[in-house]
């Protein structure tokens, strides 16, 4: 069967059992438009979130590259980027303008375009009619309208990289008053309203797609697919929509409300300003308020991104260890937890504030909670890999890679979440090493772990390994080298998103470092490209997977086609008798879903 002969209607859809008869199976032939751009399959629409999220990777990528230039040497011109960027960098250096630009839009698209987007548009989009027995999503159409509106969202905050005033530079939170007033810097004029409709359009799009992962693994598993026989994957692919469905609303009305205020004179966020000794005739708003909408969002934004690679890390390490996952009703009720708790703690990115003391010594305890569950994670993966016969892919190393990350930056939360540790720590490179760790590079490592591991089920062929490896290596060791020593220079007092730190004396101990740095940066930086390559070189000219099952793993999506078809299965959809990890399991190395239970078989998890 083709990749897209079989349309299946809604109403056919829900019922457990589909035939592909062949009035389903012979429909009208589809051009290139139909099948590959405005396409209601799922998985390709997951691999327009896919590709579309490597391009805002590598753009990025690119500007934490021009920024470190400048911190690692700020003393040095390069002629290239008078050349690339005009008067953005006059005499070869960048502009403090065009710096700030440059880090706003970095922490943008990596947190919102790549980490959110790309990331579960990605494997929610693909994985989940595959692993719990669905033709597709509950609505297919909302889905394909959910990447358009991201598509359309990118169009506009790409087109504000190229506007003669800049794009938006008041950092990715956007804080007013600074983002409040047009005549506050060339990078609060046209770029940040550019950013806001961009953001509006974002948020809609992950609304739509979160609605619709909600309904489809609610509603549309298949047979014997009770809510406990699901793999890890749905269960975070599931928590994360929630959140995002609970917390993206809120976002959007700040960004509403911030537009109001920059264009129809309203005062939600501008009180008592002074501009050049001119009082601006705004009053009684607060810009505090935005701060409490803003992270409303924000923090659970960071589970948002996380919590999809949990899942897959922990399917990952259960197939290449050949072991059963070590807890898996623990680690749902964690999963659950976290996805609650996270809710619950926004005010502690806003400790300096002038927050009340009691309301910061509540708002500790429950960010110092959130470690309980989180720890109950790693303890699980630790114990599943535990003794397992140990697969060493790409896959598994990154996935391991994970855990490592997750730990290490993890634990510099605990120092954060204190509020009296956070008054010295706020704003410095700590909180720059902790958040890069623990939510940028660890759920980077999901992702490539996961598009290891899928690629022949995507793709129908293989990355090369060897590439892999090294792909791997580099970037463990350059993310402990980039970001392990900010939390030193954090401890030391130095600010983050300054411009020029040279001329202070008590940070010139730290000028050798900042070049170390830098270099690493650039290595990092050009291995991604190196994946790049193997991604798109392997999509034509991989080896070819021969096999239907070629990790012998257990769910649901391994018994389709190699390639499958726009409906998944060519028969019946499978019945599932059993959870999805019965590896090493009486002295079989792994049993399927699908495979009924014997009669003298022990009982799953």
């Amino acid at each position: 069967m083709s990749d897209a002969t079989l349309h299946l209607h809604p109403e056919v859809e829900t019922s457990h059992h589909v035939h592909a008869d062949e009035h389903d199976v012979h429909h009208h032939k589809q051009t290139f438009i139909t099948k590959y751009i405005f396409s209601t399959d799922h998985k390709t629409i997951a691999k327009q979130f896919l590709i579309t999220g490597m391009a805002w990777a590598v753009i990025g990528g690119l500007f934490s590259v021009l920024f470190r230039l400048q911190l690692g040497f700020p003393d040095q011109s390069f002629p290239f980027l008078e050349d690339v960027f005009g008067h953005w960098a006059k005499g070869g250096k960048i502009s403090p303008e065009f710096y700030y630009a440059l880090i706003t839009m970095h922490g943008t698209i990596l947190v919102f375009f790549v980490l959110t987007a790309g990331l579960s548009g990605t494997f929610a989009n693909f994985l989940i009619p595959l692993q719990i027995g669905a033709r597709d999503m509950a609505s297919p159409f909302l889905n394909m309208l959910s990447y358009w509106f991201f598509f359309l969202s990118s169009i506009i905050m790409f087109s504000s990289l190229f506007i003669s005033t800049g794009p938006a530079s008041g950092g990715w939170t956007s804080y007013p008053p600074l983002s409040a007033l047009a005549q506050a810097s060339e990078g609060s004029k046209l770029g940040m309203d550019l950013w806001l409709v961009s953001m509006a359009f974002f948020i809609v799009s992950s609304l739509l797609g979160g609605l619709n992962y909600v309904s489809t693994i609610l509603n549309m598993r298949t047979k014997g697919m009770s809510m406990t026989r699901m793999p890890l994957t749905m269960w975070g692919i599931f928590f994360t929509a929630i959140l995002g469905i609970l917390s993206f609303p809120v976002l959007l009305s700040g960004a509403v409300l911030l537009l109001f205020d920059r264009n129809l004179g309203t005062s939600f966020f501008l009180s008592d300003i002074y501009i050049a000794g001119q009082a601006l005739p705004n009053e009684g708003g607060s810009a505090i308020l935005f701060q409490h909408l803003f992270w409303f969002l924000g923090h659970p934004e960071v589970y948002i991104i996380i919590l999809p690679t949990m899942g897959i890390v922990s399917e990952i390490l259960a197939i290449y260890s050949r072991k059963p996952i070590f807890g898996y009703l623990a680690m749902v009720g964690s999963l659950f937890t976290i996805c609650i708790l996270s809710l619950l703690v926004w005010a502690h990115h806003m400790f300096v504030t002038g927050l009340n003391p009691f309301l910061g010594s509540v708002f500790t305890l429950l960010t110092l909670l959130i470690a309980v569950p989180s720890a109950i994670k790693v303890f699980n993966w630790l114990t599943t890999i535990w003794r397992g016969s140990i697969r060493f892919t790409p896959a598994m190393l990154f996935s391991i890679g994970f855990v490592s990350i997750f730990i290490s930056g993890g634990l510099t939360g605990i120092f954060l979440g204190n509020s009296t540790i956070d008054i010295h720590l706020h704003d410095t490179m700590f909180n720059i090493a902790h958040f890069h760790l623990v939510m940028g590079v660890a759920a980077f490592f999901g992702m490539f772990a996961g598009i290891y591991h899928w690629f022949p089920k995507m793709f129908g062929r293989y990355m090369n390994n060897t590439i892999g490896y090294i792909h791997f290596w580099i970037t463990l060791i350059g993310a402990y080298l980039i970001f392990w020593p900010m939390h030193y220079q954090g401890f030391a007092g130095m600010p983050r998103r300054y411009f020029d730190k040279s001329s202070w004396v008590s940070f010139n101990q730290f000028a050798d470092l900042d070049k170390m740095i830098t270099v690493v940066t650039i290595i990092v930086f050009a291995t991604q490209l190196m994946f790049l390559f193997n991604f798109f070189y392997s999509i034509y000219k991989g080896r070819k997977s021969t096999v239907q099952n070629p990790w012998n793993a257990t769910t649901l999506e391994w018994t389709t086609p190699i390639r499958p078809g726009h409906g998944n299965w060519d028969g019946e959809i499978p019945e599932v008798h059993r959870w999805p990890y019965d590896y090493s399991k009486d002295g079989r190395d792994f049993i399927p879903q699908t495979e009924p239970i014997g009669a003298n078989e022990s009982v799953e998890h």
